[in-house]
């Protein structure tokens, strides 16, 4: 589907789509997932926000909607019991550098995100989403294209009820953590970015949670995967 048809699509679908009211994040330590804690709690129709944390996360909003779960992520069945929602939200990543070493990154970006997605399978979860990258390919000769291609495969086969897919270009947002890659990206996207392709420009880390909001509520394929472009180009 192309960009300027994709608002105009889910608004059609509005009426038909079912609002959750139980929701899980995974990740919602990173960028994205805090974005996405305030988007989600700007929606009355969501009773529950499930956070599912290697460690709590001091300086969340005092609001009784958000339960924080320190999880063991090695053992599934201690925290497949936080997965009994309408669905899940994933926002895992990290870097090679931050992890520590390929096999590091691809525990996190790979392995660990299509366990969380078989868990809320197995919890009988209505919807999974997650957030990838722009340029993700399972044959890329990029390592980490390749991963994230790997993870949205993986994810396929698994045959959940309905998955969304997200891939955004550079992220911006204030990180807690510097990526050194990721700045110099945007100061380059600065001096340069109505030259590029709207698919290429950097996108606001709450462009991206408003999207995975939005679908939450909208999207009626089983199957979908939202571009760049495409997720700066629904509003709210």
């Amino acid at each position: 589907m192309n960009t300027r048809s994709a608002s105009a699509a889910l608004n059609t679908e509005r009426a038909t789509a079912t609002a959750p009211t139980r929701v899980a994040v995974f990740g919602a330590s990173g960028l994205v997932g805090r974005a996405l804690i305030t988007t989600l709690l700007a929606d009355p129709d969501i009773h529950e926000i499930h956070l599912l944390l290697r460690h709590p996360i001091a300086d969340l909003p005092g609001d009784s909607r958000l339960h924080q779960h320190k999880a063991e992520f090695s053992n599934p069945d201690s925290w497949r019991k936080w997965l009994l929602v309408d669905a899940v939200f994933c926002t895992l990543g990290t870097t090679i550098k931050i992890a520590g070493s390929p096999a590091a990154f691809r525990a996190v970006d790979h392995t660990l995100v299509v366990t969380a997605a078989s868990q809320a399978k197995r919890a009988g979860v209505g919807h999974f989403l997650v957030v990838s990258a722009l340029g993700a390919d399972a044959k890329s000769s990029v390592f980490y294209n390749r991963v994230k291609g790997e993870m949205e495969a993986e994810l396929m086969t698994l045959g959940l009820a309905k998955l969304s897919i997200f891939r955004p270009s550079l992220l911006a947002g204030a990180r807690s953590q510097f990526r050194f890659g990721e700045r110099v990206g945007l100061l380059l996207a600065g001096l340069f970015g109505t030259l590029l392709p709207r698919q290429w420009r950097p996108i606001r880390d709450s462009s991206v949670a408003n999207a995975m909001w939005r679908a939450s509520r909208e999207q009626r394929e089983q199957v979908r995967i939202y571009q760049s472009g495409e997720m700066q180009l629904l509003h709210r």
